[in-house]
């Protein structure tokens, strides 16, 4: 499907990024943005010291500064937040997001910074220290601090569309760009293909519905409903696109160098047209 050009969300990339995203696009729409002290809002920048696949990301240094730094500064500057506050359990990332500006109150218990853990257990977590009687948060947005390439006008839009729709959750989500899934395929170890969905491969990829993929950039849920369901995953949500070149979720050397890419061709962009 041919994504409406008159959205920035569903838009070219190319064409966003000649238009520019930084703070001139951001402040030229700063009075779209309901203040912050209107929505009592706590932002959640999720960070523990290990990972896998990547060891080190949320510290490592992307275009001059921490990788994590990105979603600090982009939280702050949303204007959004009474708290914009870094969950880790490693003191070196600690130091460093206080060193960005985020507040560090404590140190997550290593129980919450596993494997396994789903990580809204660790913005619950976050919210219940923070606001022990549910008296101070309305609204908690849940920031990975793997995606650097969303920014504070991301964050301000999605979350008037949060405000505006009566919906209990909303999930940052993205269009799947250069390949169709709905053309997704199976491979055995003799290689033999299987069709996911066989009843689509004979239909263009314009006549297929828009499908989409979940990203780390922006997750938004009432506070009352996340003390409850426990997940962000609840019957009442819904998704706010967000471009692929603001969406990058990094967790492989592969996605890093793609990400770099992107930020260079953001900066680079606007001053070559």
């Amino acid at each position: 499907m041919t994504p409406d050009p008159s959205s920035v969300e569903t838009g070219s990339c190319m064409l966003e990024l000649s238009q520019g995203s930084g703070e001139g696009a951001l402040s030229s729409r700063a009075s779209q943005t309901t203040p912050s002290s209107a929505w009592p809002a706590l932002a959640v920048i999720p960070a523990r010291g290990g990972s896998k696949r990547l060891p080190g990301k949320n510290v490592r240094s992307f275009h001059g500064k921490p990788a994590m730094a990105w979603t600090i500064e982009a939280a702050l500057q949303s204007e959004l937040f009474q708290q914009v506050v870094v969950s880790t359990d490693d003191a070196q990332v600690a130091d460093l997001a206080r060193q960005h500006g985020a507040e560090v109150p404590f140190l997550r218990e290593p129980a919450l910074a596993d494997d396994h853990t789903p990580v809204s257990l660790v913005t619950l977590d976050a919210l219940k220290r923070l606001d022990p009687q549910a008296g101070r948060f309305a609204f908690v947005a849940q920031l990975m601090p793997n995606c650097p390439l969303r920014n504070a006008e991301d964050i301000r839009r999605s979350f008037q569309q949060f405000a505006g729709s009566g919906t209990d959750s909303q999930l940052s989500v993205t269009r799947y760009a250069w390949f169709n899934p709905w053309w997704a395929m199976t491979q055995d170890a003799a290689h033999h293909l299987a069709p996911l969905f066989a009843d689509k491969l004979a239909q263009r990829s314009q006549d297929l519905p828009a499908v989409f993929c979940p990203t780390g950039a922006i997750w938004w849920i009432k506070a009352e409903v996340l003390r409850l369901e426990r997940s962000f995953y609840v019957g009442n949500r819904t998704g706010w696109e967000i471009s692929w070149c603001h969406a990058a979720d990094i967790d492989t050397a592969e996605d890093w160098e793609l990400a770099e890419l992107l930020h260079t061709a953001q900066e680079r962009l606007p001053a070559a047209v």
